[in-house]
């Protein structure tokens, strides 16, 4: 008699002023501008950022968007905060993508999704090397660090990039080796790592750090090959960060009507002999498959990316729209605006349908059972985005007109000589008041053409790995064999096909669909969207 699975139960999720209760409890050791943070959940320098992460403890508790926030882990059978799950199908992979777009159409960047490819990340690696060494030790040590986290619903901060050093240079071989981070000493109770990694996105407002490699190692690199998590206030654990967006700057056009409220701080963290227990190690000295984890993150990572800078897209479409009618133009009968908000939108749902594609064509890993997405289609979105950030600004502009270079400051709409005259003729549409373009108009400064822009320009083209890297990865991993295959049939050349190792045949797959058709094993493909994401009938 068959068993019925028992309806999951479900973890405790917090809510945003639980989050911010629970940064205070921690102590960090943070530095903005030179001046140590007492509070990081009070600093006004990190509100933006702190502002951005209890926003998505808030959207998980939303009842309309659970279905896509949350997701069921069912080796534990337990619902859990989606950016905390391991997928387990092609619909996890889609169903990220969207509440990744949902939340950074609120927040710019809602930065808990990179602890999420993390993990995913992770659990391959640890499987991988627990099958090559006929064990299961990293697994269960990993496991039960998932469970804690996943109950205790924290956010996690990827320390991954590290400084580098002389980047000709192995880690063994730099001057400094706290260059990178790696394995000072071991004993029977954990492990004691230095060094330092650049680049932690979030850092001073996460909970804990996942420590990764950041590159394939050699033998001599052992020490360098370590994967563990650490607490942001352990001990010897320093941060200097950026200030997150841009709070409480004194504007030329007045506040920033977006940065003010949410934003993003990376920060340089520097481990100063910080003990590691052993149940928070993954792997240390693992170098042999340490890319692994610097792979699998990686494309999990610019899969993500794919859907954060859509939601960012978002924004940018929206407020080209309200600049249009605000200046009383129509792109209905304008071709002018009609087309360049034509192609910002093929630049952002193009580089968003890759991300689709990856998560349709995603294959499970042989090792963990989790589901990995598809690496072609992940790399060529995040080249995209990444290549068209720029593009996508320079169209925003276009049909923006030219108010957004000659607006006044703030303090103009109160000034009794100049007011009147400004709304009057500052005011396009007779429908839209004066404030209110005005209003849009400092709106999408913020969003393209601000300190904070430019930043969010270069993360974009660099977060997540460079476009060299991308295209490495669409290269070493496009199926060329497959063209070449078509091509020498059709010609019938195949004597050629057979005679031998041909750099240009190394990349073979079977047919993406047709092997084993289109039903994936796991959670339905997609759960209906929320009203954000529906578009008209």
């Amino acid at each position: 008699m068959q068993t019925e699975t028992p309806a999951p139960d479900r973890a405790r999720l917090m809510s945003g002023e639980e989050y911010r209760e629970s940064l205070r409890r921690l102590k960090p050791v943070v530095y903005v501008d030179g001046q140590l943070i007492d509070s990081v959940a009070d600093a006004p320098s990190l509100r933006p950022g702190v502002n951005a992460l209890s926003f998505t403890y808030d959207f998980a508790l939303r009842p309309e968007v659970q279905p896509m926030a949350l997701a069921t882990q069912s080796s534990r059978n337990r619902v859990v905060n989606r950016m905390l799950h391991i997928n387990e199908s092609s619909g996890d992979l889609l169903n990220k993508l969207e509440v990744v777009r949902v939340m950074c159409q609120e927040t710019g960047c809602a930065q808990r999704y990179l602890g999420h490819d993390a993990l995913n990340g992770i659990a391959q690696a640890v499987a991988r090397i627990d099958d090559a060494r006929g064990g299961s030790e990293h697994r269960e040590r990993f496991a039960a660090y998932l469970a804690d986290v996943q109950d205790r619903d924290i956010a996690l901060g990827v320390a991954m990039t590290d400084a580098k050093g002389d980047r000709s240079k192995k880690p063994h071989q730099q001057a400094n080796t706290d260059a990178y981070v790696h394995v000072v000493s071991r004993d029977a109770k954990g492990i004691v790592i230095s060094g330092t990694k650049a680049i932690v996105t979030g850092a001073p407002y996460m909970h804990e750090l996942l420590v990764m490699p950041s590159r394939n190692m050699s033998r001599e690199d052992a020490d360098f090959a370590v994967c563990c998590a650490v607490p942001v206030d352990a001990k010897g654990v320093t941060m200097v960060s950026r200030p997150a967006g841009r709070p409480g700057d004194k504007l030329e056009h007045g506040d920033a009507l977006f940065s003010r409220k949410f934003g993003q701080s990376t920060a340089v963290v520097i481990f100063d002999k910080v003990f590691v227990p052993w149940d928070r190690v993954f792997f240390e000295g693992e170098w042999e498959l340490s890319h692994v984890l610097t792979y699998s993150y990686a494309t999990h990572h610019r899969h993500s990316c794919i859907a954060a800078r859509a939601g960012f897209g978002d924004l940018l479409i929206g407020a080209g729209a309200l600049m249009c009618e605000a200046n009383g133009l129509d792109p209905d009968a304008k071709s002018n605006l009609r087309e360049p908000m034509v192609e910002l939108i093929k630049i952002v749902e193009g580089f968003f349908a890759c991300g689709v594609a990856a998560s349709v064509y995603a294959t499970q890993d042989a090792h963990s059972g989790g589901f990995m997405p598809d690496a072609v289609f992940s790399n060529i979105g995040k080249l995209l985005l990444a290549t068209q950030i720029y593009d996508m600004h320079r169209l925003a502009h276009e049909v923006s007109g030219g108010l957004i270079v000659a607006l006044p400051g703030p303090d103009e709409d109160h000034n009794p000589a100049t007011a009147a005259s400004l709304a009057e003729v500052l005011r396009a549409n007779p429908d839209v008041p004066y404030d209110k373009r005005i209003e849009v108009a400092r709106f999408m400064e913020d969003l393209t053409a601000s300190y904070q822009a430019g930043w969010y320009s270069l993360i974009s083209l660099h977060g997540g790995g460079s476009p060299a890297a991308l295209k490495q990865e669409i290269w070493r991993n496009y199926p060329l064999g497959n063209k070449v295959d078509l091509v020498e049939r059709l010609l019938d050349r195949g004597v050629l096909a057979e005679s031998g190792e041909r750099s240009i045949t190394r990349n073979r797959q079977p047919g993406r669909c047709c092997d084993t058709g289109c039903t994936t094993p796991g959670q339905p493909v997609m759960v209906p969207l929320p009203e954000s994401r529906k578009g008209r009938p």
